[in-house]
């Protein structure tokens, strides 16, 4: 299966770089540049690709405006943030907005393909263990709202699927929360698959946020 990339990178530079790179792969195809978040979601729309990679800092429409609008209208389009900075307010937002990662632009051209694919594939490139890092930094950003919708969503969970969601917000991998509850890894995996669905969130970087924002979990 061939993955079809739209780069949108207010650099001419970077996203000839990023072209390049791309094009070398036989399972990577660069399908379109966007110079601006405008452009991005138009190309988006238009292109339906399967990976967006997504400056943050452009002008007009932002990229953190840019994925927020390409995931609500391009549900099957996943977005990979691009950023010059590591942890910081960016990346949180990003994540908010519904990305499924980000990746530091002095990141090895391996790395940069290695997280297209990852992305592509529906997980997340982001561990969940930065994600926490990023939440326990900016929690005070979090809206105290948002603790609000706690009771009736998180209800929509079985005692085991709670129990599951707060390894998962606590950073765990599948495996170490199998090893701590005594399931095994499939079961694990089968779980956060319907916390997924049943929370209607995207992906497991969604839960972690979640896990915060509801209160089930509170940073240290």
């Amino acid at each position: 299966m061939t993955i079809r990339v739209l780069i949108a990178d207010d650099e001419a530079l970077l996203r000839m770089a990023f072209g390049m790179v791309l094009a070398a792969q036989p399972d990577l195809t660069p399908v379109g540049e966007a110079e601006d978040g405008a452009a991005a979601v138009r190309l988006a729309a238009d292109l339906r690709p399967d990976v967006v990679l997504m400056d943050v800092r452009m002008p007009g429409t932002d990229g953190i405006e840019a994925t927020r609008q390409i995931v609500r209208t391009c549900p099957q389009t996943r977005v990979l943030i691009v950023t010059t900075f590591d942890l910081d307010e960016y990346a949180f937002a990003g994540l908010k907005a519904g990305a499924s990662g980000f990746l530091l632009k002095n990141a090895r051209p391996e790395e940069l393909l290695t997280a297209i694919r990852t992305v592509a594939e529906g997980n997340a490139v982001v561990s969940p263990r930065i994600t926490r890092r990023l939440l326990e930094k900016f929690r005070p950003h979090i809206p105290d709202a948002a603790a609000r919708a706690r009771d009736e969503r998180l209800s929509r969970l079985s005692a085991r699927e709670r129990e599951v969601l707060v390894q998962v917000g606590s950073g765990l991998s599948n495996a170490e929360i199998a090893a701590g509850l005594g399931l095994a890894e499939a079961t694990v995996k089968s779980h956060l698959g319907r916390i997924l669905h049943k929370l209607e969130l995207r992906d497991r970087i969604q839960a972690v946020i979640f896990a915060y924002e509801s209160r089930l979990i509170q940073p240290a």
